[in-house]
């Protein structure tokens, strides 16, 4: 919903701020007082391209801001998040255009810069404008499939195909992935294969490198011990010691025997130094026998296995190997000896899950194919009913030689998506016997608007929920005009509809009016808006329908549209 709009030297609107309520707001006024500058401005304020020439003169801008209050769920807030413009759904939306005299411009959302383009694509998902010059929406063939879809409450039907569109979508990738790995599946499987037999042989066991480790750690210091042991066996033990303690012995026994014989008397000195000396080595023979003896049973103690090292090293080592080819730890050796095993499984059975996933891709299409096919039809219904009502509506709107349908029609395979397999697009032939032909081929601006309305007015709930209308009954009165106006007043009642009008049956109908002129003169000259109150309204009504003069007959007729 539209809610304001600042304008500020555009043409003759130096300063103008408005507010928009809801229902059937129209703008009167006599021919140049400016009502198009109105609309100018709210299509420089949406993304309409922008000239030099709407700047007033003397200003070095002009500018035009529009202030929406869409529903939470309105789809403009999803392309202001697609466009990274930061929102809050609870907020009003300000669209903001500014138009230097030099013809540049910038624009602006929530005071976020942006590109026109970008504002031009918000201001289309918020307004519908169908006009003398210019019919923004319905000309759009891109609009028409969604617009049937509301009108023929397909909501359940669109959701389903949307839905069974994913799901093939989804099936094939995967058939895809599938297919693209079997290419590699016969290197792959060899090469798991002898990392599995490398695995298999190994047989590693949780925690085994830990204690690897500290067995290869005991069993190395005690081969250095034993070592040590025997280097001191060597040097206690064995024929070359005993033999020279014994050569001493004998050689202390044979001088002391010698000193004794030359008259030397046992209780000198010599003789008991030599004895005592005797005595000291053969201590030192029995106490070399009993360190043997001890070296001999410390190294009885170590229980050591020279071959035990080697096969632990080995086994560590090999470990170690394995797991620096397969880039794991030692620890993971046995998760990745299952999980090796596990896909070399996977593999063999490959071909089973290729027919498995080619199945379920068959499955899927088929499924989307019949929700597409349920939509089609479901469509197809729906169009006639739409055709039926919009044919209805245009005689009384003086196109009653024309012919409207909506096309449905099969789009190719590639072609097909989530919103099914149909090109949907509203058609009109204004002659009798003519070819149906895109609305666009209408060359008249005020039979192009007739027949927008016609067609929001049949769509109804599926209507956009601002819509401005421009002239829509020029070249109209009487019985038409009065037509125009019921149906512009009962589109009001389910959205905002904005109209200029110079149709006093027309501007009978408002929930607003709005009297817009001209004041001043020369570079003072300027528009104004006023809002009218029932009196002035009846006034204005009675100018409408009698002229410059306004008589008593003619408020008459405006107090009777008004009661209508």
């Amino acid at each position: 919903m539209l809610i304001g709009l600042a304008i500020r030297d555009v043409v003759l609107a130096d300063c103008l701020d408005l507010a928009f309520g809801a229902g059937l707001t129209v703008l009167t006024g006599e021919t140049g007082a400016g009502k198009s500058i109105i609309l100018d401005a709210m299509g420089l304020a949406l993304g309409a391209r922008g000239e030099a020439g709407l700047v007033r003169r003397g200003a070095a801008q002009a500018s035009a801001a529009a202030v929406f209050a869409p529903a939470a769920d309105h789809p403009v807030w999803d392309l202001l998040d697609e466009k990274g413009l930061a929102f809050d759904r609870g907020e009003d939306l300000v669209l903001r255009r500014l138009l230097g005299a030099d013809g540049r411009s910038r624009a602006f959302v929530n005071d976020q810069a942006t590109g026109v383009g970008t504002l031009r694509e918000v201001g289309e998902l918020l307004v519908q404008v169908h006009g003398q010059h210019e019919t923004v929406g319905l000309l759009d063939a891109r609009t028409h499939r969604p617009l049937l879809d509301a009108f023929g409450a397909l909501e359940g039907e669109t959701r389903a195909c949307t839905a069974a569109w994913s799901a093939w979508r989804a099936a094939e990738d995967r058939l895809a992935v599938l297919a693209n790995d079997g290419a590699r599946v016969a290197s792959e499987r060899a090469e798991i294969a002898d990392r599995l037999t490398e695995l298999d042989r190994l047989a590693p066991r949780a925690g085994e490198e830990a204690a690897l480790a500290e067995e290869r750690a005991v069993l190395g210091a005690a081969e250095r011990a034993i070592a040590d042991i025997d280097a001191a066996r060597d040097a206690v033990a064995g024929d070359a010691l005993s033999a020279r303690l014994g050569q001493a012995f004998r050689a202390l026994g044979r001088a002391r025997e010698r000193a004794l014989a030359g008259g030397v008397t046992a209780e000198a000195a010599a003789p008991r130094l030599l004895t005592a000396a005797a005595d000291a080595v053969d201590r030192a023979l029995i106490e070399a026998a009993e360190a043997a003896a001890a070296i001999d049973a410390a190294a009885e103690a170590f229980t050591f296995e020279p071959c035990r090292l080697e096969e632990a090293e080995g086994r560590l080592f090999a470990l170690r190997a394995a797991a620096r080819k397969l880039g794991v730890e030692v620890e993971a050796l046995p998760d990745a000896r299952l999980s090796l095993a596990e896909r070399l499984s996977a593999i063999d059975g490959a071909d089973d899950v290729l027919q498995a996933a080619r199945a379920a891709t068959a499955a899927a299409k088929a499924a989307y194919a019949a929700a597409a096919t349920a939509l089609s039809s479901a469509r197809r219904s729906a169009a006639e009913r739409l055709s039926a009502s919009v044919q209805a509506e245009l005689a009384p709107l003086r196109l009653g030689k024309a012919r409207f349908r909506v096309a449905v029609e099969p789009l190719a395979e590639a072609r097909q998506g989530p919103g099914g397999a149909d090109r949907v697009e509203f058609e009109i032939a204004t002659l009798a016997g003519a070819s149906f032909s895109p609305l666009g081929s209408i060359a008249s601006g005020g039979e192009l608007a007739r027949l927008a309305l016609a067609i929001e007015a049949s769509l109804s709930g599926a209507v956009q929920p601002l819509m401005i209308f421009d002239e829509v009954d020029q070249g109209v009165g009487g019985a038409v005009a009065d037509a125009v106006g019921q149906r512009l007043a009962r589109l009001a009642a389910g959205a905002q509809v904005l109209v200029v009008t110079h149709s006093p049956q027309v501007a009978a109908r408002a929930d607003a009016h709005w009297r817009v002129s001209k004041l001043g003169a020369g570079a003072a000259e300027r528009t104004a808006v006023e809002t009218l109150g029932e009196t002035a309204r009846e006034e204005e009504i009675a100018r409408m329908l009698s002229g410059e003069t306004i008589t008593e007959a003619a408020r008459a007729a405006a107090r009777a549209l008004m009661a209508a």
